[in-house]
């Protein structure tokens, strides 16, 4: 028994100790501040050190199918990102690129429970799959959001935006499946990004989200 009230003096002690030390994303950025939805939003970790993953996303043991784990590189040229790089995308975009989307691409549910990434937009994945949408609406988002060009049945990718995608994390395959649509398109690779850890390591890292409203 003293040895066990010994262990967990210690165990306090270290807890106390760790206690309100400053969070920041790196030693030299504490914070970034992004554009969403027309307002600036602070994305920032946590400051409690005993902040904790919230249970949604805690699950280690996902039936697969459907929940399987995705490679690392989805295909050649497509870059997969950590948090540092898509920040550094959801910087630029703050700077106004045009050039350059964050894709949110879950369902809605999942969207109304956990939030999203602040400048990211959401596009379901169901949206650009075509046993889910009809070819018109998947060229309309290709041509409207994305700046895909259109010479009757060709795709032109010339002038089209940089898409970083994300879902719920290494076992979702929601944005690789629209990855992997996009490229059997034309998609360029090297304008398809992909940020592998999703909102399950976003929310490890106790990095900001912002809700999204029921509609």
């Amino acid at each position: 028994m003293r040895n066990v009230l010994a262990v967990g003096g210690v165990l306090l002690a270290m807890a106390a100790a760790a206690a309100d030390k400053p969070v920041g994303i790196t030693t030299q950025q504490p914070w970034l501040d992004v554009m969403h939805d027309g307002r600036l939003v602070r994305i920032q970790r946590d400051p409690d050190n005993f902040n904790q993953i919230e249970p949604d996303f805690a699950l280690t043991s996902r039936p697969c199918p459907p929940y399987c784990l995705q490679p690392m590189q989805l295909a050649p040229g497509v870059e997969t990102l950590g948090e540092l790089e898509l920040l550094d995308y959801l910087r630029r975009i703050t700077l106004r690129d045009e050039g350059v989307l964050v894709l949110d691409s879950r369902d809605d549910e999942w969207l109304e429970r956990s939030g999203i990434i602040p400048g990211a937009i959401h596009l379901p994945w169901t949206r650009l799959h075509p046993a889910q949408a009809d070819a018109e609406a998947i060229a309309e988002i290709l041509s409207l959001q994305f700046g895909a060009g259109r010479a009757g049945p060709l795709w032109n990718f010339e002038n089209a935006k940089t898409l970083v995608f994300y879902c719920n994390g290494s076992w979702c395959g929601q944005s690789p499946t629209n990855i992997r649509q996009l490229l059997a398109l034309g998609y360029p690779a090297h304008k398809l990004k992909w940020y592998r850890g999703g909102m399950q390591a976003w929310k490890s890292l106790g990095l900001t989200t912002v809700p999204v409203a029921r509609r």
